[in-house]
C-alpha cells in the first residue's frame, strides 16, 4: 500500500492505492464502489490482465483514503484525476463498479468498463418514499438524531459529512453523462442485482453509443465470480 497527497479545492486528500505489474507500460485503474475499497477490486482483478499496470484506488472517505469534506461525484473524478496525474498514469482503461462507474465515466478514458453502474435514477419504493418523507418532518421538528435508524445500510455509521456526500451522489441523473460518451464501452451486469437494476444498464448500454453489453448471473457483485470472463472481454480492446 502506497499513499500520494492530492491538493484540490486548497484541500489536502491522502489517497491510498496499490499498483501491480509494475513493468507494465499501459495502466487499468480499478474505482470500487460506495462502502466499498480497492481491496475487494483487487480480490477479484488482482490475478488477470497480467499485461497492465493495475492501480486499485481508495477512493476519498472509503478505506484508508481521507476526507472531511461534503463532496459530489464530479469533486471525485477531479480528485482522481489529479491523482493520476500525479502517478504519471495516463490509463487506457477505467474500470469502475456501481458509484466507481459514475466517477470513470466523467474521468473519460479511451475504454471503460462499466460494472453495474450507479447512475440511472429509479423508481422509489413506496417503503422508502414514507422514510424520506418521515425524515424530513422530523428534521424540521429538531430530531436529527433520531432520523439515523431511516439510513440504508450504505449509510449506516456514516460520519455526517459522508452521509451528506452520499445524499449528492445517490439521486444524480447520469443520462446525459452517458450519452455524451463517445469512446469505447464495456458495460457488465448482475443478473439478479437488486440495487442497480438490469433495466437501469440496458438504458445505460443504450445511452452510450458505442458500448457492448453482458449480462451475467449474480447479484451486485456479480463480477466476483466472472473476473475470468470479463477481464477476457477487456483482453480484447485496442
Amino acid at each position: 500500500m502506497a499513499i500520494k497527497e492530492v491538493l484540490y479545492n486548497n484541500n489536502k486528500f491522502q489517497i491510498s492505492y496499490e499498483l501491480a505489474n509494475l513493468d507494465c507500460s499501459c495502466d487499468i485503474v480499478f474505482l470500487h464502489g460506495w462502502g466499498s475499497n480497492k481491496e475487494l477490486m483487487q480480490s477479484a482483478f488482482g490475478n488477470t490482465l497480467s499485461h497492465y499496470r493495475h492501480i486499485y484506488i481508495d477512493m476519498p472517505g472509503f478505506g484508508r483514503s481521507s476526507n472531511d469534506l461534503i463532496l459530489h461525484t464530479v469533486d471525485y473524478a477531479n480528485i482522481i484525476r489529479e491523482f493520476l496525474n500525479i502517478i504519471g498514469s495516463q490509463p487506457s482503461v477505467i474500470v469502475g463498479h456501481s458509484f466507481g462507474g459514475k466517477v470513470a465515466t466523467l474521468l473519460n478514458p479511451k475504454n471503460l468498463v462499466l460494472l453495474s453502474t450507479a447512475g440511472i435514477v429509479e423508481k422509489k419504493p413506496l417503503k422508502i418514499k414514507v422514510k424520506i418523507c418521515l425524515t424530513k418532518i422530523l428534521n424540521l421538528l429538531g430530531f436529527k438524531e433520531f432520523t439515523k435508524i431511516f439510513r440504508t445500510k450504505d449509510a449506516q455509521n456514516l460520519p455526517q459529512n459522508m452521509y451528506e456526500t452520499l445524499k449528492n451522489v445517490v439521486n444524480e441523473d447520469f443520462s446525459g453523462e452517458f450519452e455524451k460518451f463517445e469512446n469505447t464501452a464495456l458495460i457488465f451486469w448482475g443478473k439478479e442485482d437488486k440495487a442497480t437494476s438490469l433495466e437501469s444498464g440496458k438504458k445505460i448500454a443504450k445511452l452510450i453509443k458505442n458500448s457492448n453489453f453482458h449480462i451475467l448471473n449474480g447479484d451486485h457483485y456479480f463480477f466476483l465470480k466472472h473476473s475470468k470472463f470479463i477481464t477476457g472481454i477487456i483482453d480484447g480492446l485496442d
